[in-house]
Order: C-alpha cells, then sequence, then structure tokens
C-alpha cells in the first residue's frame, strides 16, 4: 500500500518545516514539545468564518474550555444546523484551541456546520482516561445546551485528527454502552490513532517520519497510558475492541507516508465486517497530518471538501 513517492506540493511544504530544524517530539521535554507545536501550527484565522466564541462548559474534572465556529449562512438561518464535535490530534500530550483553528474553520465552512473544538485536558498531567471522560462529555453538554449553541441536537457528528480520531471513536464507543451519552450520528476520523503495535509495515517503513515517528508515538503512549494495563482498553486503543460493529457511519482518513496508516486501515476493515458503515478514503502520497496544509497541497483541499461531504450525508 505505500506510495512510490510523496506527492511534490506535500514534499515542498515538508522541506520548508523541515528547514526550520524542528527536533522530533520525542527527543524534547513536555513543555518544550508543547512550546514547539504551538509555534508550528498556530497560524493565522484562516478561513473567515461568521462568528468565533471561547466557552466553557463543567466537565468530570472540571472545567473545558471550548471554541465555537460557526459559519456564514447559518448565522441568521432558522433552521437549526448540524454541528461537529472536533478533537484535536498531539499525541494526547500537545495541542491547544489555536494550533488546530485552521482545520476548524475549514470543517466548519465546508460541511456547513457549527464546529465544536475542545480543549481537554493533556497527559501525562491528566492520563487516560481524562481525555476521554472529556470527549464524551462535551458530546453530552452540547446535546444538553443544543439550544442555546444555537445547534440541531440530533445532528451531532465527532471528529478528530490522530489523537482526536481516538477520542472520537472512544466516546462512539461509549455511547453504545451507555444509553445516558447521546449518540454520535457520525465519526469523521483523520489519520486516527487506533492501535499500539509498532512493528506493522506502514510502522516500520516510516519510521522516521515525515511529520511523525514511531519514536513520537513511542514517547506519546508513554505519557498517554498509567500503565500497560490501559493499553488493553478499547477506550485507549479501539482496535482492542471485541466488537466495533453498531456505531455511527464513519469516514476513515489515511496516508501512505503515514506510521498510523495500516491503524487505520484496519479500523476501516473492522468497521465494515462487523456492521459499521465507513467510507475509507485513503491517499497514498500523502503523510501523517496532511489535511492542514491544505491551503498548499491539491490532495489536502481534495481530502477536505470529501470529508465535508461526508459530514453532510452523515448529519
Amino acid at each position: 500500500m505505500r506510495a512510490a513517492e510523496l506527492d511534490p506540493d506535500l514534499a515542498a511544504a515538508i522541506d520548508e518545516i523541515e528547514s526550520l530544524g524542528p527536533p522530533a517530539w520525542s527527543d524534547l521535554s513536555v513543555a518544550a514539545a508543547r512550546r514547539l507545536e504551538d509555534e508550528l501550527f498556530a497560524g493565522p484565522p484562516e478561513p473567515p468564518v461568521a462568528d468565533v466564541r471561547d466557552l466553557a462548559f463543567d466537565g468530570p474534572h472540571g472545567e473545558v474550555p471550548v471554541r465555537t465556529y460557526r459559519p456564514e449562512g447559518i448565522v441568521e438561518d432558522s433552521a437549526e444546523p448540524r454541528v461537529l464535535v472536533h478533537f484535536h490530534g498531539g499525541g494526547w500530550t500537545l495541542g491547544t484551541l489555536d494550533s488546530v483553528d485552521g482545520i476548524c474553520r475549514e470543517l466548519a465552512v465546508r460541511a456547513d456546520a457549527v464546529v465544536v473544538s475542545v480543549d481537554y485536558r493533556l497527559a501525562p498531567e491528566h492520563p487516560f482516561p481524562v481525555a476521554v471522560d472529556e470527549a464524551a462529555a462535551a458530546v453530552a453538554w452540547v446535546a444538553e445546551t443544543a439550544g442555546a449553541l444555537g445547534v440541531d441536537a440530533d445532528r451531532i457528528g465527532v471528529s478528530g485528527t490522530s489523537a482526536g480520531g481516538a477520542l472520537a471513536v472512544a466516546t462512539a464507543l461509549r455511547a453504545r454502552e451507555f444509553d445516558s451519552l447521546p449518540t454520535p450520528a457520525g465519526q469523521l476520523l483523520l489519520y486516527p490513532i487506533a492501535g499500539r503495535d509498532f512493528e506493522t509495515d506502514s510502522y516500520r517503513e516510516n519510521a522516521d517520519g515525515p511529520l511523525l515517528t514511531r519514536g513520537d508515538m513511542r514517547w506519546f503512549y508513554d505519557r498517554y497510558l498509567r500503565s500497560p494495563v490501559d493499553a488493553a482498553n478499547p477506550y485507549a486503543v479501539p482496535l482492542r475492541a471485541t466488537d466495533l460493529g453498531d456505531l455511527p457511519p464513519a469516514t476513515v482518513v489515511t496516508a501512505g507516508f503515514d506510521p498510523l496508516r495500516d491503524d487505520g486501515v484496519a479500523l476501516a476493515e473492522r468497521f465494515e465486517d462487523e456492521g459499521t458503515s465507513v467510507e475509507h478514503r485513503h491517499y497514498p502520497a500523502m503523510a501523517h497530518g496532511f489535511c492542514s496544509l491544505a491551503d498548499r497541497v491539491d490532495a489536502a483541499e481534495a481530502a477536505l471538501e470529501a470529508v465535508a461531504r461526508d459530514a453532510r450525508s452523515y448529519l
């Protein structure tokens, strides 16, 4: 499944990032990695949306900040719009509302949806299952306050990149198991972390990146999990679930040059085999995180458009 070569536009973007000389996440302290992540990925507020608001809700571990994005065209619309609850990537250790601002704006505009970006607590200060608890609580809060937020409580989807994709799946699994939680209407999973086998073909082929390495993933998991016991928990590692059927319809985006590629492929295959409707969108010449470069990479632009179409279909 490995691509013959990296997409030229993406390669140019990666060269520009690497010319800045950033070390691997796994070579840094947590504090230094967070500073670097903010420097690399916090960009200008593009594309424009009609309204952005910083709010918060009372979660199971304290107050959880969120940021809402409302695109043009639905501000004055009497119909209640669809909503995506979005969980950022960063290996459960990095990431802020600012660093994921761009892709949240893209999803809002392209999917014609209100996006609620969740600033869940990070490891290692707050290891598993804190982020999962707060992700599920965020969906419940959106459903409970849909009227005040001006969204449709019956059209709530979950989306996430990388570690955020794992949180989206965990939220869907929890909703299947607990009637007290609202069931998302769809899952949009962009290059999700789904397994913990560091010897898959994609981990070996892409051990040194680009943009994400096998060492990075070991580093992230070491900070997220409290002990090896957590690695058997499907809320932490979705592929450990005994059954991935009867979940909301899902889109799984994978990239050929991503260490997580085979995790995503396995997740999509299990969804299909076990009874969850799935659209697997594979981009063989792309690398991890490529959708954040839609302004520079045509394939990333096409991927976001496809994901947005799926969102409109599910919600």
